[in-house]
């Protein structure tokens, strides 16, 4: 596996310097607070990425304000308790979009989030308590506990809420294999495995952090 500093030369060079890399990564910012992210907040962003998947982002974005009054601003405990009738007539509800297994996603989530609350307090306590030495495992607990949070939605939502944590895209799994970690998009156990070790033996390299790393990536192969 190659060294986080030969990544890092590598997109310096393809992108013309150190100073014009920089350009292309994100502010340094403060870590976010994830324990003080509301649940109603959390569930606004799964809906969010749910929709989104497959779909044309700006549409769930000009279609926003209707979600969030045909969604009660996302309370968690009132979509829990959606009846399938309910459900039935979110379906036909011109002001978002009628997709009704992901109307119906939007409960199966907010019981999510109640379980999880019953243990931890709120969701944000829950992502704050979860070590992203270990990102892969907090996918999978997404994947097999909520509704259609598998894959890059779920890594997307976890992004957006402010947990540390790679996007694979595709310009990230090549570059994954250009270092040798994996020698395909890694969606096994081993593979992600993998991944997810290369990670925690970057950071150490470069005390940056997942989603710097992740960029850095990129940009040595795109």
């Amino acid at each position: 596996m190659q060294h986080f500093d030969q990544i890092y030369e590598r997109a310096s060079a393809r992108k013309g310097g150190d100073q014009a890399l920089q350009g292309f990564l994100d502010p340094i910012r403060e870590p976010i607070d994830l324990a003080a992210l509301s649940d109603a907040e959390v569930l606004a962003e799964m809906t969010a990425c749910v929709f989104r998947a497959g779909f044309v982002w700006k549409v769930i974005t000009a279609k926003w304000p209707g979600f969030e009054k045909a969604f009660d601003g996302f309370d968690v405990t009132q979509c829990a308790m959606l009846s399938d009738e309910e459900i039935e007539e979110l379906s036909s509800n011109t002001d978002i979009v009628r997709h009704r297994t992901k109307i119906v996603s939007v409960r199966a989530n907010a019981l999510y989030i109640l379980d999880i609350r019953a243990e931890h307090g709120n969701f944000g306590t829950f992502l704050e308590s979860w070590p992203s030495s270990d990102f892969v495992g907090l996918w999978s607990h997404l994947k097999k506990n909520g509704s259609r949070l598998g894959g890059q939605t779920g890594r997307y939502c976890l992004r957006f809420l402010g947990y540390d944590t790679p996007i694979l895209s595709r310009d990230v799994v090549a570059a994954l294999i250009s270092a040798g970690v994996v020698d395909k998009e890694p969606t096994s156990k081993k593979g992600l495995a993998a991944t997810q070790d290369a990670f925690n033996v970057w950071r150490e390299q470069s005390n940056r952090s997942a989603r710097e790393i992740s960029r850095i990536l990129a940009l040595s192969v795109g």
